[in-house]
């Protein structure tokens, strides 16, 4: 018996013994993970770069939302892209209805959907890769045929770096066919009070003489949104890389563009610009029916 219990009282001291090793390796892990975590966030706190939870908001006439930019967002030299600032706009509408229960589903299956028509641009100072932004959008009422909506952006300092005007035309998804505002039932269209430091869009004409040839470009898969055509925040792309090279490394005080006609996907468009005395350049692309778009930069 006392051979047996001697064996067992072995055999249970190896077992605790190597309990024991685990559970300290264990309490040693969790320590120096948790004295990790520690240098590293104190590392952090020196750098300012202690992770906040964004802000957003959905207010009475607007929505509201504090949005990290990324190097998808920027140029080469780290600075907001045109068509980084596009895609706010396009994603902050979209932001502000789904808030409200209006998502791209319910507006489709209701027949009455808003797609942009024009906008107006400008960039106070340019945003920059890593720069936290507050960016608001409110309606503005109706003007003829077009729903306006308004935004603005803002840095951490409450300084504006951009700020947008745009015009929306409602539009039956299915037949393609423009409604007028009056026809949308969704809910009432608000009016905003604030005063938004930018133009306001404005039909864009190019000259018939005198203008060059940029190149063509075709509509591939990865242009198209969700309403099956090119997306409106991937004209500001093509707008660049079809620049002349002199206006390319510059950044524009303001940027209008007009979206007059859909494309879609395998269409070929043919691109012409025209350079104003001013400085400022004029853009079009020429679709297979009609003009696609017309875009103005101002430097």
């Amino acid at each position: 018996i006392s051979r047996r219990y001697a064996r067992a009282t072995s055999v249970k001291s190896a077992y605790f013994s190597k309990f024991a090793k685990a559970a300290s390796y264990k309490i040693n892990c969790i320590f120096y993970s948790s004295l990790l975590y520690l240098i590293s966030n104190a590392d952090r706190m020196k750098r300012g770069m202690i992770l906040e939870n964004f802000k957003q908001d959905l207010l009475e006439n607007g929505y509201f939302r504090q949005e990290e930019l990324i190097f998808a967002d920027c140029d080469r030299y780290q600075r907001a892209r045109v068509s980084g600032l596009l895609n706010k706009a396009a994603a902050y509408a979209g932001y502000d209805y789904n808030a409200r229960g209006l998502t791209h589903d319910v507006l489709f299956e209701m027949g009455e959907v808003f797609l942009l028509s024009r906008l107006a641009m400008r960039i106070h100072q340019i945003p920059m890769a890593g720069e936290v932004l507050d960016i608001a959008t409110y309606e503005n009422g109706v003007k003829g045929a077009h729903m306006q909506r308004v935004y603005e952006m803002k840095d951490q300092a409450g300084e504006v770096r951009g700020s947008v005007k745009s015009d929306w035309i409602l539009v039956n998804p299915a037949t393609r066919k423009i409604m007028r505002p009056s026809a949308f039932t969704a809910k009432p269209i608000q009016t905003c009070g604030r005063v938004i430091d930018c133009p306001d869009p404005k039909k864009l004409l190019l000259p018939h003489e005198g203008v060059e040839e940029l190149g063509t470009r075709q509509v591939v898969w990865s242009d198209l949104d969700g309403n099956g055509h090119l997306y409106s925040a991937n004209y500001g792309d093509i707008i660049w890389d079809y620049l002349p090279c002199d206006l390319q490394e510059r950044t524009p005080r303001e940027f209008y563009i007009n979206y007059d006609h859909e494309a879609t996907l395998g269409e070929t468009l043919r691109l012409v610009g025209f350079r104003n005395g001013d400085g400022s350049y004029l853009m079009e692309a020429l679709g297979p029916d009609a003009a696609c778009f017309t875009a103005l930069y101002v430097f």
